[in-house]
Order: structure tokens, then sequence, then C-alpha cells
């Protein structure tokens, strides 16, 4: 029997701040919320939006390194693997499904925050986005 795949690659924007845990061992958790919206047109040429909202969950030193930078709004683009699960609240079951996320890749829109700190700007489609960044970007997180 072959082995299946789980991969799943969203770039999004944060829809708020994530939401750094740790667990009673001292592993961090950082949870975020990410939109993904297509735009398309319907059958009669009309603009249409469909926005979709993503639990991710970012393990470890990763997640703690993230949690420093990110805020609602940033752009990510998020590469992992779908989890589903179920828990029962109120004597209902429940379902949910988040991703695992594996590889975060920073796609700042070049806006200032309050800090002062500009985000990178957005990568263009020719771009290696922050892979071995001279200039500073991002490339001093802990990724491990």
């Amino acid at each position: 029997m072959s082995e299946g795949l789980n991969r799943v690659t969203l770039i999004g924007n944060l829809g708020q701040d994530p939401e750094l845990r740790f667990t009673q061992s001292g592993q961090a958790i950082l949870n975020l919320r990410l939109a993904t919206t297509e735009k398309y047109l319907d059958r009669d040429g009309n603009k249409k939006e469909q926005t979709d909202w993503h639990q991710v969950t970012i393990w470890g030193k990763r997640g703690e390194a993230l949690a420093k930078f990110l805020r609602k709004g940033s752009r990510l683009c998020v590469e992992g693997s779908i989890r589903n699960s179920s828990y029962e609240k109120d004597g209902v079951k429940r379902y949910k499904s988040e991703v695992n996320a594996r590889n975060i890749l920073l796609l700042g829109d070049g806006r200032r925050d309050d800090s002062g700190r500009q985000d990178a700007p957005a990568a263009s489609d020719n771009s290696r986005p922050y892979e071995n960044d001279e200039d500073g970007g991002y490339s001093d997180l802990p990724f491990d």
C-alpha cells in the first residue's frame, strides 16, 4: 500500500494578533487565525469574493520567535499539514481542522507599525522571499 501526502500551502493575512501559550511541560504553542481570500467572476460576470478562515498552530521556539513579529494584518505564506480532531462540548460532539505549520514565510506589505518597524516588502513572483537575506530581513529568526 502506498503512503499518502498531507500538505497544505496557504497565503493570507492574520485576522487577529497571534496567541502564544505554553504546555505544562513548557513547550510553546503559537495559534494564528489566517484569512485567505479568493476573488472570481460569477456566471453573470459579477465580481465575487470568498474568504476562508484557517486555524494555524506553530510549535516550539519558532512559535516563540514569530510571536514577537506577527500582528493582525501580517501577510504570511504557511506550509504544513492538516490535522483533524474532535471534542465534546455541552454534550455535543464537535470537530475542528487546523494546520500544523512547518514553514512560515513573512510576506509583509511595507507598512510601518506603531513601533516604527517596517515590514518587509511583499515578495514578487520572481523573488526568493527572505532566503539568505543580507539586509537584515527576517533571516535572524531561529527556524529549525
